[in-house]
């Protein structure tokens, strides 16, 4: 009998797995305790001008709200795994909250005039996402205001034909490191698998995304430390780190009863057809509809609140889906009680682990198309607007926009640990629980400098935020961002900047249980007095 085929919504389609309604009702609770429960209100529906102030005073001393972040990053991480979902679950947040979504398929101009909203978001490959807000008053001369992150995670990626030899009645799945994994802190961890099927249902190619949440299917077993030097390590990522999926089922497949329509899906023998039919009704379809996947390995346990007195944050795949959060749960918040004004974006990129060299990454340019777009739509067929050489103009007023503009770029830096204090300079160790932390360094891995420090200061002093530095000591390697990709392609003067984390690049992580709040408050502040700060450093 054939299975019934799932509507699939683009791009904020609702997967089974996640109930995306109650993570935003929880959102959407955690904005009512930053806001006065008496509003007053002006013609346009935001607060007053001294209401804002009081819900950022209130904000500040919130232990409640600001750990509330974090509960729902929890939720939000858990039920989100993959890319594909977060990306899905951010674009339901951005239509809840009135924005609209435009394709980059479509022409653009007819729509941002029309609007009424002037509020939009676009998604590349529906693994990176770029939202924007464009007041009708805005010009280029104001410039844009920008925080960029990375949504992409560490994990295992199914490989193209995941099928590996039984080894005596083992069964062994084929993977690959996304980044700098399967190593030994991915060993001894339970590992569920979720992401994209592309299937056929009839004529039409169609997608959908999985999460077997909270079942794990793998594990990579770890060697007793009784056997000696082979369990120390390091360990063959090919041959040693390979997870097991079963044991006694593998040498049956021979035998089992496969069906033909079975052998009709383009990975039968690819993959083992435990996993397709594991996989297939996930999705709720037939083995035989799946034309292709893009499937990751992660850890199902579930973050939590710790310490004696719920001083940290521990989770799976904070780097970077904190900032990537808090950016944008912020530039919403800003939008909603007003506090943003001109052309303001969030882009959430994909790939930064691996280099950011690709259409959905850093580098592929999707916030600069997205203000060339914003730009022409506003500009062209206008009196400002010489008809006559389209393309020249609309290159300077590109540029223009870009060297009046300020890019953050949010990603995740180096908590202070204790048990290694050696290896950190002083003051420049990060604590849990103060604030943002800029990141620094001489050699141009990060894009901060002189002007980019002291604007980021003046804004956390009028915005009462604290901020923190880290510099990596000379004799250590510095890591990357997408700071320097970003500020070197737009000519902006770009900030790297993000949330402090201990054990970065491990299968889960921790940070402090305030640090999202803390940084919703601080982007919220970015939002608000960007502009009025960053104009006092034209001639300097």
């Amino acid at each position: 009998m054939e299975k019934s085929k799932p509507s699939v919504v683009s791009p904020a389609e609702n997967s089974d797995a996640i109930d995306q309604e109650q993570l935003i009702k929880h959102l959407q609770e955690t904005l009512s305790l930053l806001t006065e429960k008496n509003k007053s209100s002006t013609e346009s529906g935001y607060p007053s001008q001294t209401l804002k102030k009081k819900i950022i005073d209130e904000q500040e001393v919130s232990l409640e709200a600001l750990i509330n972040y974090s509960n729902i990053y929890i939720d939000f991480t858990y039920e989100n795994p993959t890319i594909y979902h977060v990306v899905q679950y951010f674009s339901k947040l951005l239509e809840n909250a009135g924005f609209e979504y435009i394709s980059e398929t479509d022409e653009w101009s007819h729509i941002i005039r029309e609007s009424k909203n002037n509020c939009f978001y676009t998604t590349r490959n529906k693994t990176s996402l770029c939202a924007f807000k464009v007041d009708p008053s805005w010009k280029a001369a104001d410039g844009v205001s920008s925080i960029t992150c990375h949504i992409d995670s560490l994990n295992a990626k199914l490989k193209p034909a995941s099928v590996k030899d039984d080894v005596e009645g083992y069964v062994l799945l084929g993977v690959a490191p996304y980044g700098g994994t399967l190593d030994s802190v991915w060993f001894d961890r339970d590992l569920g698998i979720g992401g994209k099927i592309v299937y056929k249902d009839g004529d039409n190619v169609k997608s959908t995304l999985i999460n077997s949440t909270p079942h794990p299917i793998a594990r990579i077993p770890t060697l007793a430390p009784h056997f000696g030097a082979p369990a120390v390590g390091p360990f063959d990522k090919e041959d040693q780190a390979v997870p097991i999926i079963g044991f006694g089922f593998g040498d049956d497949e021979g035998r089992e009863q496969i069906t033909e329509d079975e052998k009709k899906s383009p990975l039968y023998g690819k993959h083992s057809i435990h996993l397709l039919r594991y996989i297939a009704n996930l999705a709720n379809i037939n083995v035989s509809q799946i034309q292709q996947v893009d499937l990751d390995l992660f850890d199902v346990q579930k973050g939590s609140i710790g310490g004696l007195k719920d001083d940290f944050l521990f989770a799976p795949r904070l780097d970077d889906r904190l900032c990537s959060f808090a950016a944008i749960t912020s530039f919403i918040e800003s939008h909603k009680r007003g506090f943003s004004e001109g052309f303001n974006m969030v882009t959430l990129y994909d790939n930064e682990e691996v280099g950011s060299l690709t259409r959905q990454g850093a580098k592929g340019g999707l916030m600069e198309t997205v203000v060339q777009r914003v730009s022409d739509s506003k500009y062209k067929g206008k009196s400002n607007f010489p008809a006559s050489d389209d393309t020249s103009a609309s290159s300077d007023i590109y540029h223009q926009i870009f060297a009046n503009s300020l890019i953050l770029s949010a990603d995740v830096n180096h908590l202070f640990n204790p048990n290694f204090k050696e290896v950190y300079m002083k003051n420049h160790s990060p604590k849990p629980n103060v604030g943002v932390t800029l990141s620094l360094d001489p050699n141009a891995h990060m894009a901060t400098d002189l002007i980019g420090v002291s604007v980021i200061e003046e804004i956390a002093r009028m915005n009462n935020d604290k901020i923190q530095y880290f510099q990596i000591k000379n004799n250590s390697r510095s890591g990357g961002t997408i700071g320097p990709s970003i500020s070197s392609q737009t000519g902006a003067r770009t900030v790297d900047l993000g949330i402090a984390q201990l054990s970065m690049h491990s299968i889960r992580a921790t940070t402090g249980s305030h640090d999202i709040g803390l940084a919703v408050k601080f982007f919220n502040g970015f939002y608000r007095y960007w502009r009025k700060v960053y104009s006092q450093y034209n001639s300097v």
